[in-house]
């Protein structure tokens, strides 16, 4: 059953009205990135993905993670709009989030400008903020989706929603 969309206010978007497939934003918004008490990545040069029923992904320049914070670990997974995607761990201040974070080396052709960029699951490490404000993760643990008060959902990945 399709869910009823909230209705966005002023300066918001309704993650009901991004597309699928998805769509490829550029954003100047100032995206950080914290574990073990130690800012990772800051940036204010990023890339939105933008998908239908999901909050927003936030894809970081990898030459904007400090050095020494993205360790490569082994596993990949497939996305259909996206194609085969490699993961890290994020390392910083003694701690280490394991595969937290993602990219796609080789991505399909609608998505090219992700190469060199690095995708982070919020909930797997201290805090994402945007523009400052902190990140509340996409429900459910599997999808990487960034929820701030400019976005409303409902928001995929809670029980029952697997079908959207």
């Amino acid at each position: 059953m399709r869910p009823r969309p909230e209705k966005p206010g002023p300066d918001q978007e309704s993650v009901w009205d991004y597309p699928r497939p998805p769509a490829l934003v550029r954003s100047s918004e100032r995206v950080e990135i914290w574990v073990g008490g130690e800012r990772v990545a800051s940036s204010d040069g990023t890339w939105r993905v933008l998908e239908t029923s999901h909050p927003p992904t936030y894809y970081v320049p990898r030459s904007d993670f400090v050095e020494g914070a993205l360790r490569p670990v082994e596993g990949t997974s497939f996305c259909e709009w996206k194609g085969e995607a490699a993961y890290f761990d994020l390392v910083g201040g003694g701690r280490t989030a394991e595969r937290a974070a993602w990219t796609y080396p080789t991505p399909t052709p609608g998505f090219v400008d992700l190469v060199d960029t690095v995708a982070v699951m919020p909930g797997a490490v201290d805090r994402c903020t945007v523009d400052g404000e902190v990140v509340e993760p996409q429900p459910g643990g599997f999808y990487g989706g960034w929820i701030t008060s400019r976005v409303v959902g409902p928001f995929k990945g809670t029980p029952g929603t697997w079908g959207w």
